[in-house]
Protein backbone atom coordinates (compact mmCIF):
# COMPACT_ATOMS: atom_id res chain seq x y z
CA UNK A 1 0.00 0.00 0.00
CA UNK A 2 1.80 3.82 -0.77
CA UNK A 3 0.51 6.65 0.77
CA UNK A 4 -2.44 8.69 -0.50
CA UNK A 5 -2.33 6.56 -3.99
CA UNK A 6 -2.39 8.75 -6.86
CA UNK A 7 -5.43 8.83 -9.55
CA UNK A 8 -5.50 6.28 -11.36
CA UNK A 9 -7.89 5.22 -14.69
CA UNK A 10 -9.91 2.40 -15.28
CA UNK A 11 -9.51 0.99 -18.97
CA UNK A 12 -12.67 0.33 -21.38
CA UNK A 13 -14.54 3.58 -19.11
CA UNK A 14 -14.60 7.30 -19.70
CA UNK A 15 -14.06 9.30 -16.23
CA UNK A 16 -11.80 6.66 -14.70
CA UNK A 17 -12.11 5.87 -10.99
CA UNK A 18 -13.33 9.16 -9.72
CA UNK A 19 -16.49 8.23 -11.35
CA UNK A 20 -19.50 8.42 -9.68
CA UNK A 21 -23.02 7.15 -11.66
CA UNK A 22 -21.83 3.51 -12.42
CA UNK A 23 -23.94 0.51 -12.36
CA UNK A 24 -22.01 -0.98 -9.40
CA UNK A 25 -22.36 2.08 -7.80
CA UNK A 26 -26.25 2.11 -8.01
CA UNK A 27 -26.54 -1.47 -6.79
CA UNK A 28 -23.87 -0.47 -3.49
CA UNK A 29 -26.29 2.24 -2.88
CA UNK A 30 -29.52 0.49 -2.81
CA UNK A 31 -28.06 -2.38 -0.66
CA UNK A 32 -27.60 1.08 1.78
CA UNK A 33 -30.78 1.66 1.30
CA UNK A 34 -31.84 -1.85 2.67
CA UNK A 35 -30.16 -1.85 5.95
CA UNK A 36 -32.77 1.18 7.34
CA UNK A 37 -35.50 -1.07 5.55
CA UNK A 38 -34.56 -4.19 7.50
CA UNK A 39 -34.39 -2.53 10.61
CA UNK A 40 -37.78 -1.03 10.19
CA UNK A 41 -39.31 -4.22 9.06
CA UNK A 42 -37.69 -6.89 11.95
CA UNK A 43 -37.53 -4.23 14.36
CA UNK A 44 -40.60 -1.90 14.37
CA UNK A 45 -43.36 -4.04 12.17
CA UNK A 46 -42.33 -7.15 13.06
CA UNK A 47 -43.01 -8.29 9.37
CA UNK A 48 -40.22 -11.66 9.71
CA UNK A 49 -40.76 -13.22 6.81
CA UNK A 50 -40.10 -9.22 4.85
CA UNK A 51 -36.87 -8.95 6.85
CA UNK A 52 -35.89 -12.21 6.07
CA UNK A 53 -36.09 -11.22 1.96
CA UNK A 54 -34.71 -7.71 2.23
CA UNK A 55 -31.47 -9.61 4.44
CA UNK A 56 -30.80 -12.35 2.22
CA UNK A 57 -31.11 -9.95 -1.09
CA UNK A 58 -28.41 -7.62 0.57
CA UNK A 59 -26.34 -10.38 1.79
CA UNK A 60 -26.31 -12.32 -1.18
CA UNK A 61 -25.65 -9.44 -3.90
CA UNK A 62 -22.63 -8.62 -1.78
CA UNK A 63 -20.55 -9.99 -5.22
CA UNK A 64 -22.58 -8.73 -7.66
CA UNK A 65 -21.68 -4.92 -7.59
CA UNK A 66 -17.57 -5.86 -7.97
CA UNK A 67 -18.30 -8.54 -10.67
CA UNK A 68 -20.31 -5.73 -12.89
CA UNK A 69 -16.86 -3.30 -11.81
CA UNK A 70 -14.74 -5.24 -12.94
CA UNK A 71 -16.96 -7.19 -15.61
CA UNK A 72 -17.74 -3.91 -17.00
CA UNK A 73 -14.38 -1.53 -16.69
CA UNK A 74 -16.88 0.69 -14.22
CA UNK A 75 -14.22 0.20 -10.83
CA UNK A 76 -14.15 3.58 -9.28
CA UNK A 77 -12.79 5.23 -5.50
CA UNK A 78 -16.13 5.72 -4.77
CA UNK A 79 -17.23 1.67 -5.45
CA UNK A 80 -14.14 0.31 -3.76
CA UNK A 81 -14.94 2.83 -0.40
CA UNK A 82 -19.27 1.54 -0.61
CA UNK A 83 -18.78 -1.94 -0.93
CA UNK A 84 -17.54 -2.66 2.10
CA UNK A 85 -19.59 0.25 4.21
CA UNK A 86 -22.28 -1.57 3.24
CA UNK A 87 -20.75 -5.11 4.13
CA UNK A 88 -20.28 -3.47 7.76
CA UNK A 89 -23.24 -1.93 7.74
CA UNK A 90 -25.41 -4.99 7.07
CA UNK A 91 -23.24 -7.02 9.83
CA UNK A 92 -23.56 -4.71 12.25
CA UNK A 93 -27.42 -3.43 11.85
CA UNK A 94 -28.13 -7.11 11.83
CA UNK A 95 -26.14 -7.78 14.98
CA UNK A 96 -27.44 -4.82 17.03
CA UNK A 97 -31.14 -5.99 15.60
CA UNK A 98 -30.77 -9.47 16.20
CA UNK A 99 -29.66 -8.94 19.70
CA UNK A 100 -32.40 -7.07 20.42
CA UNK A 101 -34.48 -9.85 19.91
CA UNK A 102 -32.70 -12.50 21.05
CA UNK A 103 -31.88 -13.98 17.60
CA UNK A 104 -28.08 -14.23 18.68
CA UNK A 105 -26.63 -13.79 22.23
CA UNK A 106 -24.98 -10.81 23.22
CA UNK A 107 -21.18 -12.52 23.59
CA UNK A 108 -21.44 -13.40 19.75
CA UNK A 109 -22.48 -9.49 19.19
CA UNK A 110 -19.76 -8.00 21.49
CA UNK A 111 -16.65 -10.32 19.89
CA UNK A 112 -17.98 -9.18 16.41
CA UNK A 113 -18.17 -5.38 17.78
CA UNK A 114 -14.73 -5.88 19.45
CA UNK A 115 -13.38 -6.45 15.94
CA UNK A 116 -14.61 -3.63 14.42
CA UNK A 117 -13.34 -1.37 17.32
CA UNK A 118 -9.52 -2.70 16.75
CA UNK A 119 -10.21 -1.98 12.96
CA UNK A 120 -11.03 1.35 13.31
CA UNK A 121 -7.69 2.17 15.54
CA UNK A 122 -5.97 0.89 13.03
CA UNK A 123 -7.11 2.82 10.58
CA UNK A 124 -6.72 6.10 12.18
CA UNK A 125 -2.89 5.58 12.98
CA UNK A 126 -2.67 4.68 9.36
CA UNK A 127 -4.81 7.80 8.72
CA UNK A 128 -2.14 9.89 11.28
CA UNK A 129 0.71 8.64 9.20
CA UNK A 130 -0.84 9.54 5.47
CA UNK A 131 -1.82 5.99 4.70
CA UNK A 132 -5.59 5.19 3.39
CA UNK A 133 -7.58 1.65 4.32
CA UNK A 134 -5.60 -1.48 3.40
CA UNK A 135 -7.13 -3.62 0.50
CA UNK A 136 -9.61 -5.97 0.52
CA UNK A 137 -8.48 -9.40 1.64
CA UNK A 138 -9.86 -12.46 0.66
CA UNK A 139 -10.23 -13.75 4.25
CA UNK A 140 -12.19 -10.81 4.98
CA UNK A 141 -14.33 -11.38 2.53
CA UNK A 142 -14.94 -15.04 2.64
CA UNK A 143 -15.86 -13.95 6.86
CA UNK A 144 -18.15 -11.18 5.53
CA UNK A 145 -19.77 -14.07 2.98
CA UNK A 146 -20.08 -16.40 5.92
CA UNK A 147 -21.94 -14.01 7.83
CA UNK A 148 -24.17 -12.06 5.80
CA UNK A 149 -25.09 -15.68 4.39
CA UNK A 150 -25.58 -17.14 8.19
CA UNK A 151 -27.84 -13.88 9.30
CA UNK A 152 -30.91 -14.95 7.33
CA UNK A 153 -30.64 -18.50 8.35
CA UNK A 154 -30.74 -17.66 12.03
CA UNK A 155 -33.55 -15.51 11.08
CA UNK A 156 -35.14 -18.28 9.69
CA UNK A 157 -34.49 -20.22 12.38
CA UNK A 158 -35.64 -18.03 14.91
CA UNK A 159 -38.92 -17.96 13.49
CA UNK A 160 -40.39 -21.19 12.72
CA UNK A 161 -40.82 -24.41 14.64
CA UNK A 162 -40.34 -26.53 12.52
CA UNK A 163 -37.77 -29.72 12.31
CA UNK A 164 -35.97 -28.12 9.38
CA UNK A 165 -35.72 -24.78 11.25
CA UNK A 166 -32.89 -27.60 13.46
CA UNK A 167 -31.35 -28.22 10.61
CA UNK A 168 -31.38 -24.42 9.39
CA UNK A 169 -29.93 -23.32 12.69
CA UNK A 170 -27.18 -25.23 12.52
CA UNK A 171 -25.75 -24.10 9.27
CA UNK A 172 -26.60 -20.37 10.03
CA UNK A 173 -24.68 -21.07 13.28
CA UNK A 174 -21.68 -23.15 11.55
CA UNK A 175 -21.52 -20.23 9.32
CA UNK A 176 -21.53 -17.56 11.60
CA UNK A 177 -19.09 -18.99 14.08
CA UNK A 178 -16.56 -19.87 10.99
CA UNK A 179 -17.39 -16.30 9.57
CA UNK A 180 -16.37 -14.74 13.40
CA UNK A 181 -13.08 -17.05 13.42
CA UNK A 182 -12.19 -15.81 9.79
CA UNK A 183 -12.97 -11.83 10.43
CA UNK A 184 -10.68 -11.53 13.68
CA UNK A 185 -7.67 -13.52 11.50
CA UNK A 186 -8.22 -10.99 8.92
CA UNK A 187 -8.85 -8.20 11.58
CA UNK A 188 -5.17 -9.25 13.01
CA UNK A 189 -3.40 -9.32 9.26
CA UNK A 190 -4.87 -6.22 9.01
CA UNK A 191 -3.63 -4.82 12.17
CA UNK A 192 -0.44 -6.58 11.50
CA UNK A 193 -0.48 -4.36 8.04
CA UNK A 194 -0.92 -1.47 9.89
CA UNK A 195 2.22 -2.25 12.10
CA UNK A 196 4.82 -2.85 9.28
CA UNK A 197 3.52 0.52 7.67
CA UNK A 198 3.67 2.48 10.37
CA UNK A 199 6.94 1.01 11.40
CA UNK A 200 8.67 2.09 7.69
CA UNK A 201 7.23 5.13 7.93
CA UNK A 202 9.06 5.65 11.72
CA UNK A 203 11.98 4.81 10.02
CA UNK A 204 12.15 6.59 6.45
CA UNK A 205 12.96 10.23 5.64
CA UNK A 206 11.83 12.86 8.08
CA UNK A 207 10.28 9.57 10.27
CA UNK A 208 7.48 11.84 11.29
CA UNK A 209 3.81 11.17 10.94
CA UNK A 210 2.61 13.02 7.42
Amino acid sequence: MSRRPARAEHPGAPGGADRVMTLPNLISFVRLLGVPLFLWLFLVVEADVAAVVVLALGGTSDWVDGWIARRLGQVSRLGELLDPLADRLYILATLLAFTAREVVPWQFTAALLARELLLLGSLAVLRRYGYGPPPVHYVGKTATFLLLAAFPLLLVASVTTSVTATTVGAIGWGAAWWGLVLYWVAGAMYVRQATQLVRSARSGPGGAAA
